[in-house]
């Protein structure tokens, strides 16, 4: 008897689902992904610095005493103690109390910075989960289907694809003239899905016409039954995959639409806004002002992106 090959060329496909559970079979390639992350240095890393970020935005109160809006106008702009160079004149403040200085309204930076992590994480998770919802289903229903569901699927995704996502979120958002957290994630939504649907499309067209499928079809199972106990549990790798990538994207959008004034705005407290407040200030002696948002935006967002990829090469069987 000839040993099974893996359902679809794609990183991260797994073995076929098993015709009489439709799952797995147990010991396979997900065991084998954990033992590899384990061992890996860089995903270990990159995890701890996402759970850091995560429990800021749970539970800030845990990380710092200063409300997101506990501000002083007369200390702005101080920088730390320990920073190169020394305080402006003027300065009679007690830095130990602000060890990353204070922005450009004399708010604490690092409150700002635990702050400012709760709607860059509800942004990167919560259009993540829309994203791929809207298009694992859609996907499915394309590559399963095919025929004039594919079609049409495939025309939309093709109509939204040509929107510049960066263009397109600048001018969905001007023209909604509101700039609350739930439009950007709106937005985000709209223009994020089809990357998601084409991905989850080609691992159901390689995955429709396996024997195991075909096992299941000729014994009565019902189409959503197939799609549900047998293709997508067989999708499901690069789905996850797709996901750790895709929250750092998003966080790192929302900052950028934020940053360009079209996304949130005070008294919300994110990075994008402590970026786009001490950007003008931070070329004229107030480099703190940009340094520490960046290097926590630019680390977090590298921390997904890491993550998404140390996945995919566990859970591509080839790679190892």
């Amino acid at each position: 008897m000839s040993s099974t090959r893996p359902v679809s060329d794609a990183p991260g496909a797994v073995p076929p689902a098993s015709p009489a559970t439709g799952r797995p079979p147990s010991g396979s390639i997900w065991k084998d992904a954990a033992r590899e992350l384990v061992r890996s240095p860089v995903f270990i890393t990159c995890a701890l610095v996402v759970l850091v970020v995560v429990s800021w935005a749970l539970f800030p109160t845990l990380w710092t005493d200063k409300g997101k809006l506990e501000c002083d106008i007369n200390i702005n702009r101080t920088p730390p103690s320990w920073f190169p160079g020394t305080p402006p004149p003027g300065y009679d403040v007690d830095l130990e109390g602000y060890p990353l200085g204070t922005t450009t309204l004399g708010c604490d930076m690092y409150s700002q910075l635990i702050w400012g992590a709760r709607p860059s994480i509800v942004v990167g998770v919560v259009v993540t989960a829309l994203t791929a919802l809207i298009g694992t289903v859609l996907g499915l229903a394309a590559g399963y289907y095919g025929g004039r569901t594919d079609t049409i699927i495939s025309r939309i995704t093709d109509v939204f694809l040509g929107l510049p996502f960066l263009l397109g979120a600048v001018i969905f958002l001007a023209l909604l003239r509101s700039q609350s957290i739930w439009a950007v994630i709106l937005v985000l939504v709209v223009l994020g899905w089809t990357q998601m649907t084409r991905i989850v499309r080609g691992s159901a067209l390689a995955l429709r016409d396996q024997d195991f499928v075909e096992a299941a079809r000729a014994m009565g199972a019902t189409n959503s039954r197939i799609i549900r106990r047998h293709v997508l549990p067989n999708a499901l790798a690069p789905i996850i995959v797709l996901c750790t990538i895709y929250v750092g994207a998003y966080i790192a959008a929302e900052a950028t639409l934020t940053f360009l004034g079209v996304g949130l705005k005070p008294p919300e407290v994110s990075w994008g806004i402590t970026i786009a407040q001490g950007q003008d200030f931070a070329v004229a002696g107030f480099p703190h002002l940009l340094v520490f948002p960046c290097i926590v935006l630019t680390v977090t967002v590298l921390s997904f992106i890491l993550m998404g990829d140390k996945l995919r090469d566990a859970l591509d069987p080839k790679g190892r």
